[in-house]
């Protein structure tokens, strides 16, 4: 337990250490490919945001979740590709593929849905190549093009506040 926390620490610097303001996004015609990034915490199920957000017109086949766990059991049943903390190594490096294609795809939208900042959620969103990024207000606003006054628990108002914002400014 101390173990991990020193690491957590570790990863925080050395993400704080470069991280720098998001810079512009280039501009997209439309949003077609959308990234979520999800903390498994929150009381909701992954499905009712994915069914949020088809509601709103994104394209199912065109979603891709990766999920977080703070502990991983291996006799759970999953339906998304999910990562704990001890899948990244000192270095801040992922030691399992899916999380590395997750962060190589160049999504047209990233969804970080989490408002708690933890080393491993952080470090995905950073890395990511998504084109643009929306988060919420409470997590660092160096990660973020688009940063939403929610409560994490309230995927609805988000979902809604979301397709507002990306209407005003022509990406969808």
């Amino acid at each position: 337990m101390f173990i991990n926390y020193i690491k957590g620490l570790s990863l925080k610097k050395k993400l704080n250490s470069t991280l720098q303001p998001v810079k512009e996004a280039p501009l997209v015609t439309s949003i077609k490919r959308v990234g979520i990034l999800l903390d498994e915490s929150y009381s909701f199920k992954e499905q009712e945001l994915i069914n949020e957000l088809i509601n709103k017109g994104f394209k199912r086949d065109n979603i891709k979740v990766l999920v977080y766990r703070d502990k991983l059991e291996k006799s759970l049943h999953l339906t998304f590709p999910t990562f704990s903390f001890k899948d990244i190594n000192w270095k801040g490096e992922f030691s399992v593929p899916f999380v590395n294609e997750f962060m190589y795809t160049p999504f047209d939208l990233l969804i970080s849905y989490y408002d708690v900042e933890k080393a491993p959620l952080l470090l995905v969103t950073h890395n990511s190549k998504a084109l643009f990024k929306v988060g919420f207000s409470s997590v660092d606003k160096r990660l973020n093009h688009l940063i939403i006054n929610t409560n994490a628990q309230n995927f609805k108002i988000f979902v809604q506040e979301l397709v507002k914002y990306l209407k005003i400014l022509n990406r969808i």
